[in-house]
């Protein structure tokens, strides 16, 4: 099954200019769904994870049925003040601006295994910031994965473990 015929593109969203892939046309079309999942499942599997970290807001659609299908805990990076209790952020720089990821301070023990998980790979500045803050609270990450990756933005060049996605776009 190709993947790409259920992940629709929106053009001039969410500004002008953007094409935007949308994955719910994929989401909703149970086979595409079941397949995409299992494919992530075997890539994913083979970096024996402890758990799987989804990044805001998209990245938690495919890595809480990823954790759940590999028998994994699930954990999230989120935005500024989203988490309840104690957390540790990072703050990390934009092609516009700053952002910042967070995680809660009890989310994990050190030495576990966490593959981190987001729907899409752009620029790579979210993942890599996400990598560098579960390695900041004692996680081990083997990998990354996503669902997409827009080749031509060489998001994969700021990370410094392996990815893999299940489809590319080259333009």
């Amino acid at each position: 099954m190709d993947l790409k015929d259920h992940i629709r593109g929106i053009p001039d969203f969410p500004k002008p200019g953007i094409l935007f892939y949308d994955i719910s046309t994929l989401l909703r079309h149970a086979d595409a769904w079941q397949v995409a999942m299992g494919r992530m499942a075997r890539v994913v599997a083979a970096w024996q994870p402890d758990l799987i970290a989804g990044i805001e807001s998209r990245g938690f659609l495919i890595s809480a049925p990823l954790a759940l299908k590999l028998g994994c805990g699930f954990i999230m990076l989120r935005k500024r003040a989203k988490l309840p209790g104690v957390t540790i952020g990072l703050d990390y720089a934009l092609e516009y601006g700053s952002d910042r990821i967070e995680i809660q301070e009890d989310a994990i023990r050190p030495g576990h295994r966490v593959v981190i998980v987001d729907d899409l790979l752009a620029t790579g500045g979210t993942m890599a910031a996400g990598i560098a803050l579960l390695r900041r609270v004692g996680a081990i990450v083997p990998g990354a994965a996503g669902l997409i990756e827009l080749t031509f933005l060489n998001g994969r060049k700021k990370l410094d473990v392996p990815f893999e996605a299940l489809v590319a776009y080259d333009e």
